[in-house]
């Protein structure tokens, strides 16, 4: 088990949290619980890192710092692997991908110092600017609070953390406490790679109440929330004045399928997208709208595809689809795909709780527009297929919601490929790929309800820095 210490220079612990995992509940380690007084001082120890500049750690000294931590993870590359498992129940082979993500994605934080840089202004383009040289350079923009999901437990807290300690801010960090022990994990190797303790703290707090707080409060300069849209927008209509934020919640995601799509090539990449980690990704492929002359033969391949599927212990390197991250959300799929089936969809697989932690992969064909699971993004392992007349009634029906995130469209022909990428309401759309493609350097954008702000990291990057600008006078100009 992974037992962890308060991780906030100057605070006490005021109890402990119990992780468990989501296949059988068994407790898998524990983080300590601060309270409004250890959340305090938090926010003071890095609050009076920024402000006194003398304690910044200069470039050098971050990338070393970043670099031995990569070191560490590889080298304890097994032990992260299993700690994630353990607490989120994503199967092995695709936790042991998110391993190699987030070390990767520390090497890219990496990158970003060596390639990002201020620029020159011109100058000496009338009599005003005369005699003047200006140019700009980047500074940390301050404290950054970053609060995160339970889906990817390690990958996401790099993606917060590894940025902000690259552009040199301090960092608090909130994981999701179903799934702490990673993040603290994460902490824990950064310190062993040399980073004084009071430039990442890991919290786990005693009330929402007190996390609210955290984030709102004037002395943090960045917030960064990957979660609901419910509470991402609540925290955000909260933020001090001058508080910069990113916002990732989560989409709808939409495929757009023609008849002329290569159906042996698109198939196995449907079912991934649909049902990697149970469903639990934020860009996961929903809704599928294919073209009427072949909806039915689509969507059936698909549930003949997700039956074959492994659902299990994630620790079994055979499981494909493991376990929902709570009881109360196989609950409430279960719930969603029973009121899809009477208001009139196919059940085409599945259907059906497998235990009090697993739902069985589900296809459905053409549940109505207008309910629960056709409006909402179902977080499970379910896919809805939809069957379309026109190209352009599928764009319509994919635009239709309030949520903007990534996009597909899957077809042989270029012309219909340009219309769904240009007229798709998306921040990314993928030809003939999922929905939940990604690599980490690369914009990772939710519009509308799905966000606000860009990730990938080194948007992220640029995000926690301000460009500070010098102009000097001088005769000899």
């Amino acid at each position: 088990m992974e037992e962890f210490n308060v991780m906030v220079p100057g605070a006490k612990a005021t109890g402990r949290v119990e992780v468990k995992s989501p296949f059988n509940g068994m407790v898998v380690g524990s983080v300590p619980t601060i309270d409004a007084e250890g959340a305090e001082q938090a926010l003071h120890n890095a609050d009076a890192l920024f402000r006194d500049r003398s304690c910044w750690l200069p470039a050098h000294e971050r990338m070393a710092i970043l670099e031995k931590t990569a070191t560490l993870m590889e080298a304890q590359f097994d032990e992260l692997v299993q700690v994630a498992l353990s607490e989120g129940g994503k199967p092995f082979n695709d936790s042991r991908v998110e391993v190699a993500r987030a070390i990767d994605g520390v090497k890219n934080c990496i990158e970003c110092m060596r390639s990002e840089h201020g620029t020159e202004i011109p100058m000496r383009l009338n009599p005003a600017s005369a005699n003047r040289l200006a140019m700009t350079s980047r500074e940390p923009v301050g404290v950054v609070m970053a609060v995160s999901a339970f889906n990817h437990p390690l990958n996401l807290i790099v993606h917060q953390v590894g940025p902000a300690l690259a552009t040199g801010c301090p960092v608090i960090v909130k994981p999701a406490t179903d799934t702490s022990l990673s993040c603290f994990k994460f902490i824990e190797l950064l310190r062993e790679a040399g980073l004084p303790e009071a430039w990442a703290q890991a919290v786990c707090v005693e009330s929402n109440d007190i996390a609210s707080s955290m984030v709102t409060d004037g002395r943090v300069a960045f917030f960064s929330f990957i979660g609901s849209a419910r509470v991402g927008w609540m925290l955000k209509s909260q933020l001090a004045p001058g508080t910069r934020c990113a916002l990732e919640h989560g989409g709808v995601a939409p495929v757009i399928v023609a008849a002329d799509a290569d159906l042996e090539a698109m198939l196995p990449l449907l079912v991934k997208g649909g049902f990697y980690h149970a469903g639990q990704v934020c860009v996961s492929v929903q809704r599928v709208y294919a073209e009427a002359a072949i909806a039915e033969e689509l969507a059936q391949r698909m549930a003949t595809m997700a039956e074959g599927l492994k659902v299990g212990d994630p620790a079994d390197p055979e499981t494909e689809v493991g376990p929902l991250i709570r009881h109360q959300e196989t609950d409430r799929v279960a719930k969603w795909v029973d009121e899809a089936v009477a208001a009139g969809a196919k059940l085409l697989c599945g259907g059906n709780k497998i235990s009090g932690a697993l739902y069985a992969p589900t296809v459905l064909l053409n549940p109505p527009d207008d309910i629960t699971i056709s409006q909402n993004e179902v977080f499970g392992p379910v896919v809805c297929v939809y069957s379309y007349d026109t190209i352009d009634e599928a764009i319509s029906r994919a635009n239709a919601l309030p949520f903007s995130f990534q996009a597909s469209v899957m077809t042989r022909d270029i012309d219909k490929a340009l219309l769904a990428y240009k007229n798709l309401n998306a921040a990314a759309v993928m030809v003939n790929d999922h929905t939940a493609f990604r690599v980490d350097w690369m914009p990772f954008a939710g519009l509308k309800q799905s966000g606000y702000g860009v990730g990938g990291i080194p948007y992220t990057y640029d995000d926690m820095q301000v460009e500070k600008m010098l102009v000097m006078k001088s005769d000899s100009l």
